[in-house]
């Protein structure tokens, strides 16, 4: 790393030798040792998986197409699998949220495994005349995603996860994921039905539906508590006891109070020019310049609102005091 950041430095400060049409691309996990530098003089492009049940399948279901799932050999049978592979997907993605209790390794699953997953059961469906559940379940279970698995109780725990999505009873109409009836599949096998259901999940989800307990959500909740703690911990600055520097709050303080003060306010039609608002007799009309001038002073004052709430907002914030 030392190495790439003196290389970076270099090429910054010889801009004038440098080709102009140069550009250098970097990418990188999260990593708390990447030279901040470069992080400060490039731009940055983050991606990041989808968090939730429900987000995640929008995800998976968004490069999916009718003419897609129609194209299989059994399409009726195709489509209600993929949605079966699309939860399954999510779930394991999802158990990661619960630490230990959700898997005993951290595994990096990702959209390939799905890709991966619903080409060989595309393909399966086409070489048999019945439904192949046991090659499915091997191929999809043992290989695509338990090549990635290496604790055996994970892969035993992924194998029973993925025979409640890959299974004969999928192809039931009333058949649900959940006790609490929530999560199924829609009756229509159309992928415009797919992701209108999708949309009508609730936002939180039932940890019943991943396998767990409601107490798991406890877990889960304190681990998501810590983390907005150290976050928060971690942008503190760090100074002695005696030291008369202003904190970075103050110096914010500071200037939103001076924004604050040199904000005009709300600009007033009725304080402008009559003259501009005179109606013309002849089109009964206000000249049209006049209307453009109307929709900025209202764009105006729309901005001025705004700058003078979010700056309230964030004052409010940095000392401590509920937003109203």
């Amino acid at each position: 790393m030392p190495d790439l950041e003196k290389l970076v430095d270099d090429i910054t400060a010889k801009k004038q030798t440098v080709n102009p049409s140069y550009r250098l691309f970097l990418t990188s996990m999260p990593a708390s040792y990447f030279p901040v530098s470069i992080l400060q003089n490039g731009i940055k492009l983050t991606t990041e998986p989808p968090r939730g049940l429900k987000a995640n399948l929008k995800r998976s279901l968004q490069d999916i197409s009718n003419e897609f799932l129609d194209s299989a050999a059994k399409p009726e049978i195709y489509h209600k699998l993929v949605m079966g592979l699309c939860y399954f997907h999510a779930i394991i993605q999802e158990r990661k949220k619960f630490g230990p209790l959700g898997w005993n390794i951290k595994y990096e699953f990702n959209d390939s495994d799905l890709d991966t997953s619903k080409t060989v059961i595309k393909m399966l469906l086409g070489e048999n005349d019945t439904v192949p559940w046991d090659a499915m379940l091997y191929v999809s279970g043992n290989i695509n995603y338990g090549g990635r698995v290496t604790d055996d109780w994970d892969r035993r725990c992924l194998m029973t996860i993925l025979r409640k999505f890959i299974c004969n009873e999928v192809l039931d109409d009333h058949y649900v994921f959940c006790e609490n009836n929530t999560y199924r599949i829609p009756e229509k096998n159309v992928i415009e039905e797919y992701i209108k259901y999708v949309e009508s999940l609730p936002m939180t989800d039932d940890p019943a539906v991943f396998g767990m307990h409601e107490n798991a959500n406890i877990t889960f909740q304190q681990r998501e508590s810590d983390s907005i703690l150290e976050t928060i911990l971690s942008i503190q600055p760090r100074e002695g006891g005696g030291s008369s520097e202003k904190t970075p709050d103050q110096i914010v303080l500071e200037l939103v109070k001076s924004i604050q003060d040199d904000l005009p306010p709300l600009l007033n039609k009725e304080e402008s020019n009559k003259e501009l608002w005179q109606i013309n007799p002849e089109k009964n009309l206000i000249p049209s310049l006049s209307t453009v001038l109307l929709q900025e002073l209202e764009r105006f004052n729309i901005l001025l609102s705004t700058m003078g709430r979010t700056l309230q907002g964030l004052a409010q914030a940095i000392e401590g005091i509920k937003w109203q």
